[in-house]
């Protein structure tokens, strides 16, 4: 913390009178930080998470959320030449994750306050983009490219709703959040075990840190949820205040 902390001498110095009304914690804020302060803001909404994946369903439920799950029909087919950043392609395939499913469901939601949510999560690595692979050899080459090394996980989302009669084919937020990762030196031993269990083949980089692969991890800066499949923090922070707001 910055400043000098009050030495304790003036603090017994201080008048017994003089110390009455004085504030003796912080005021609490206008707005929650998280999903945690939103109340009955957050649990009046329908959340539908339109992904197929069971670790962005566990985070959602580690939030309190009990999402309906929509998979997407969308064909995950954006060329990644178009994107200036792997991040830029993951924001903008869950864009589009997320706009089928709401094209689906919005239009008959009435009243009820609706949220759909898309999302994508890629791996890059010396600027290339490293997503789920398509078959034990190119998972051993991806880990032996990030053996010893650091990479990046960047997660897409997406929200579409009719959140104070937003217009229903727009997206209502997309951002993207990016963490950075820190392999250990893996041998082929490692290699060939950890894809022999089959873990890395439905995941984005070939690894699940939540997994059998977090023991390849030994540094990580930023969101351990983000790895995971899905940025806890940033949706819970962002959707707060979008529902606050609305309500205000």
């Amino acid at each position: 913390l910055r400043g000098a902390l009050v030495p304790l001498a003036l603090a017994l110095a201080v008048p017994r009178g003089a110390a009455r009304g004085l504030r003796t914690t912080a005021p609490r804020a206008t707005m929650a930080a998280t999903l945690l302060g939103a109340g009955d803001a957050a649990r009046s909404v329908r959340w539908v998470l339109g992904s197929a994946s069971p670790r962005r369903a566990e985070i959602f439920g580690l939030m309190g959320l009990q999402p309906e799950i929509v998979v997407s029909g969308f064909a995950e087919d954006l060329a990644k030449s178009s994107f200036a950043t792997a991040a830029a392609y993951a924001e903008g395939t869950a864009t589009e994750k997320a706009r089928e499913v709401a094209g689906r469901l919005l239009p008959d939601a009435g009243a009820q306050p609706t949220v759909i949510v898309g999302s994508d999560t890629v791996v890059e690595i010396d600027g290339d983009v490293l997503e789920k692979p398509g078959d034990v050899e190119e998972a051993k080459a991806m880990l032996r490219r990030m053996s010893g090394r650091n990479h990046f996980v960047h997660s897409g989302v997406a929200v579409f709703s009719n959140l104070g009669g937003r217009d229903a084919g727009a997206p209502t937020m997309t951002f993207a959040e990016t963490t950075e990762v820190t392999f250990v030196e893996l041998t082929e031993l490692d290699i060939e075990n950890y894809v022999a269990s089959r873990e890395p083949m439905d995941k984005a980089g070939g690894y699940g840190i939540q997994g059998l692969g977090g023991q390849m991890v030994c540094g990580l800066s930023g969101c351990y949820f983000n790895v995971m499949g899905f940025p806890m923090h940033r949706f819970s922070k962002s959707m707060a205040e979008l529902l606050l707001t609305d309500n205000a």
